[in-house]
């Protein structure tokens, strides 16, 4: 297992830009956010939903992370009032329009280690697999690889912001490779 000590130079890397440490951030940390709200929602759907907003929140105000605390307990504060002000909205039915136009200076970065696993398949191969995922990962791929749309279009398209649609792309990539790998052994 890493150290704090890893955990804390992979946030540096990330905040200097590199996608390869936010997945290893991702990566590292995806399974203990989802299990913390999985127990707190009873409810896979919105684990997944707050883990999402949590990633996608953690990742735009990671320059505010201060070190002196352990990063997963960060995450879970995060994580914590995310779901507090969803059971808030959801108690007052509200419906919230937001729409995020301001944020669209991403950059698309380089082909991932997952990306390069995906291109390598076969269409034919790559559709079966495609399809073993849930249908919200189905339906990011196909908007990001089929349709060829960059983030913002995709965060237009499902009404939904940005950062929200980088960490499902992350994920749903992440997915994705683990279902090609489980066939290739």
């Amino acid at each position: 297992m890493a150290s704090p000590d890893d955990t804390q130079a992979t946030i540096k890397k990330a905040l200097s830009g590199s996608q390869i440490a936010y997945s290893h951030l991702l990566d590292k940390f995806w399974n203990g956010v989802y299990g913390f709200q999985l127990k707190r929602t009873e409810n896979e759907n919105d684990a997944e939903d707050i883990t999402i907003q949590t990633f996608s929140k953690a990742f735009d105000k990671l320059n505010t992370y201060n070190e002196k605390y352990e990063f997963k307990t960060w995450l879970i504060a995060i994580s914590k009032n995310i779901h507090v002000d969803l059971i808030r909205k959801r108690k007052k039915s509200l419906e919230t329009g937001g729409n995020q136009d301001s944020v669209r200076k991403v950059l698309d970065d380089a082909p991932s280690a997952e990306d390069l696993l995906i291109s390598e398949q076969n269409l034919a191969n790559l559709l079966s697999h495609i399809k073993k995922l849930k249908p919200h990962y189905q339906e990011i791929i196909n908007l990001r690889y089929f349709k060829e749309l960059s983030y913002a279009d995709i965060a237009e398209e499902l009404n939904e912001p940005i950062n929200n649609v980088k960490v499902k792309i992350l994920r749903a990539k992440k997915l994705l490779a683990q279902v090609i790998r489980g066939k290739d052994t």
